[in-house]
């Protein structure tokens, strides 16, 4: 079988990068820097996207795709003898993850942002953004299957690789902003109680995932990184969204 051509790395690379890894599908791995993105990563694809999957083709040659839920539902779809299926098979059921994937990107995706680049000349306060961000952890949580431990039940699904990069570097929320992220501890959390166990049994089960760790690099890697975003400095096209008040690009 050909291998794909994956390149990256970014948050949104890593729910490419653990599919890949999550279905054993074999693959090269090429690091681009996202700022100085080399001539040979844009002949593949010109608009400089990443993460950017070159799919092999029968001629063997290689076409891209990027946006990272799309090369994950592809990976899905085109390698199905690689188990395990990270999709629902029941079309309803399926329906209805790909509408919380999509919760992932346009909503939470979005405040871990304003949270994270939230500084004293924001047209926002912190408590709000704060706030913004717990109020869809909790949405999120409400529609998990309740035994778990992942979100659909016993098995990891897309819907967890969705939004996994995000719980890996929650952390810096905690480093980089006053009062951090501020989930309530255990037995405070009153109406909320039940919603915030099932969401820390969930967030236990991803950071112990083998292909979430080895996919996600050491803290102090990221320290530098999440500084610029904290300061409100950083010019990736995802910051610049959040900071003119765009969808995630």
């Amino acid at each position: 079988m050909p291998s794909s051509n994956f390149r990256g790395p970014t948050r949104f690379a890593q729910r490419a990068w653990v599919t890949l890894e999550e279905k054993k599908i074999p693959y090269q791995y090429i690091e681009i820097n996202p700022y100085r993105k080399e001539p040979s990563f844009l002949a593949l694809n010109p608009r400089g996207l990443v993460p950017t999957l070159g799919c092999p083709t029968a001629k063997g040659e290689s076409k891209p795709l990027y946006e990272s839920n799309v090369i994950c539902e592809y990976l899905e779809e085109a390698y199905p003898a690689h188990q395990p299926s990270l999709l629902p098979k029941d079309k309803y059921e399926k329906a209805r993850m790909k509408i919380w994937i999509d919760f992932v990107t346009s909503r939470i995706i979005p405040a871990f942002h304003r949270f994270l680049q939230h500084t004293k000349n924001s047209s926002y306060n912190l408590e709000e953004a704060r706030k913004e961000l717990l109020d869809h952890f909790k949405t999120w949580t409400k529609e998990m299957d309740l035994e778990g431990p992942f979100w659909a039940g016993k098995e990891i699904s897309m819907a967890d690789i969705a939004l996994a990069p995000w719980i890996m570097r929650l952390w810096a929320l905690d480093h980089f902003k006053e009062g951090g992220l501020g989930i309530p501890e255990k037995g405070k959390s009153g109406e909320d109680e039940e919603v915030w166990a099932r969401w820390r049994e969930w967030t236990d089960a991803i950071q112990a995932r083998k292909s979430i760790q080895e996919t996600t690099s050491e803290r102090q890697y990221y320290l530098a990184i999440y500084n610029r975003y904290a300061e409100d400095r950083a010019q990736s096209e995802l910051a610049k969204a959040m900071r003119a008040g765009r969808d995630v690009p």
